[in-house]
C-alpha cells in the first residue's frame, strides 16, 4: 500500500496554467504507475493521464492531450501534472492514483487500487 496526497487544486481562468501535486509515503514508489484521474459530480472517474514506473511512458486521454504533462520525481516521490490551456470542461476533482500495472494495462480507474484523496480544479469561463 503507499498513501497518496494531492495538491495544487484551485481557481484558474480559461486558457490558464495550473500544476497539481501528488506526494507518497512509503518507499516502493518507484515501484509503481501513476495515473491521474478526474471526476465531476453524477459522472464516472475519468482517466486523464498516466506514467510509469521509470517515467519513460506516458499516457494521455485524447481531451488532454497536447495541453496536460504528466511527470515524476522518483527522488521526491511526487508526481505531477501540469495543466495548460485549461477550459472549463476541464473543471473537477482531481485524483492521484497508483497501481503495480504496466503502463499499458493502467487506463482505469479500476486498474489502479491506492487512491488520494482529491483536489478541486475549477476552470472559470
Amino acid at each position: 500500500q503507499v498513501q497518496l496526497s494531492e495538491s495544487g487544486g484551485g481557481l484558474v481562468q480559461t486558457g490558464g496554467s495550473r500544476r497539481l501535486s501528488c506526494g507518497s509515503s512509503g518507499q516502493t514508489f518507484s515501484s509503481y504507475t501513476m495515473g491521474w484521474f478526474r471526476q465531476v459530480p453524477g459522472k464516472e472517474r475519468e482517466f486523464v493521464a498516466a506514467i510509469s514506473q521509470t517515467g519513460i511512458s506516458k499516457a494521455y486521454a485524447d481531451s488532454v492531450k497536447g495541453r496536460f504533462e504528466i511527470s515524476r520525481d522518483i527522488n521526491n516521490n511526487t508526481v505531477y501534472l501540469q495543466m495548460n490551456s485549461l477550459r472549463p470542461e476541464d473543471t473537477a476533482v482531481y485524483y492521484c492514483a497508483a497501481t503495480t500495472n504496466i503502463i499499458t494495462k493502467s487506463t482505469r480507474a479500476i486498474d489502479y487500487g491506492n487512491w488520494g484523496q482529491g483536489t478541486q480544479v475549477t476552470v472559470s469561463s
